[in-house]
């Protein structure tokens, strides 16, 4: 065990260095490099996340020096992607009434839905870490899943075992990336079944929350790694700012489409 320690340990630190050498990498490269697995890349990348020795990218890291730098340069995107997402989350409220169960994934976008409820009575489950904590209205109830902490995120059989055990009216889901072609992309591939048993538990509508940096087109897909095509309808709630041709071809493929205004 010791040994494989070793191994792994020296595998990470030549993905830092490799990282802050060339300041932006991607999973696949990695895994190329070091004849490992793309999985084996992302907890590597996580565990360097975590560790807070560079910042994870859909679909690689970058360093944190590039980050800083892009970050920097990119002050008044960033400024209107918080604004899109606040228009997302407090869209999502609107769609809650008093007396719904709810369901919550680890999307910060969704989660905040609940600062906007106002005085309605509602009660979440989540496994959303990003709740600890936090102060919302003195309708909302809380319920967290349990389970083996990733980064915010609650995962592992303990959320499953509880989660089916609940039941929702409503489900409002976050991601990292949704396709033309209705395919929807997570960070967290083990988030897939979770979301899965939260949509079997629910009895009304699934809503998937995404701001328009997250709408891609298909050919645009880096892998299927993490990703999955829902079996019932759903509807997307996005912002003004997404491409109109991404948005038509999700509705040709029954994803319905609504804007937060």
């Amino acid at each position: 065990m010791k040994n494989n320690r070793k191994v792994v340990e020296a595998r990470q630190q030549n993905i830092l260095e490799l990282v802050r050498e060339k300041n932006s990498v991607s999973v696949e490269d990695l895994a190329k490099e070091y004849n490992i697995s793309l999985m084996t890349v992302r907890r590597d990348l996580q565990y360097l996340e975590e560790q807070k020795l560079l910042h994870r990218t859909h679909g690689g890291a970058v360093s944190l020096k590039f980050f800083s730098e892009r970050e920097r340069s990119l002050d008044s995107v960033n400024s209107e992607i918080i604004q899109a997402r606040t228009s997302l989350s407090e869209f999502a409220a609107s769609l809650v009434e008093s007396g719904d169960h709810l369901f919550i994934n680890g999307s910060r976008t969704a989660l905040d839905l609940l600062k906007y409820v106002g005085d309605k009575s509602v009660s979440v489950f989540t496994n959303n870490g990003w709740a600890v904590g936090e102060e919302y209205p003195k309708g909302v109830t809380l319920c967290f899943s349990g389970g083996e902490i990733r980064g915010h995120i609650m995962v592992g059989e303990l959320v499953m075992k509880n989660l089916l055990e609940m039941k929702a009216d409503k489900a409002f889901l976050g991601c990292a990336a949704v396709y033309d072609d209705g395919e929807f992309q997570y960070d967290i591939p083990t988030e897939i079944g979770i979301h899965e048993a939260m949509i079997s538990r629910t009895s009304g509508s699934l809503y998937i929350l995404a701001d328009y940096t997250k709408l891609h087109k298909r050919e645009e897909r880096e892998n299927t790694y993490g990703s999955c095509i829902y079996d019932r309808p759903c509807t997307l709630i996005t912002d003004s700012r997404a491409d109109k041709d991404i948005v038509a071809k999700l509705s040709r493929v029954g994803v319905k489409v609504i804007f937060a205004k």
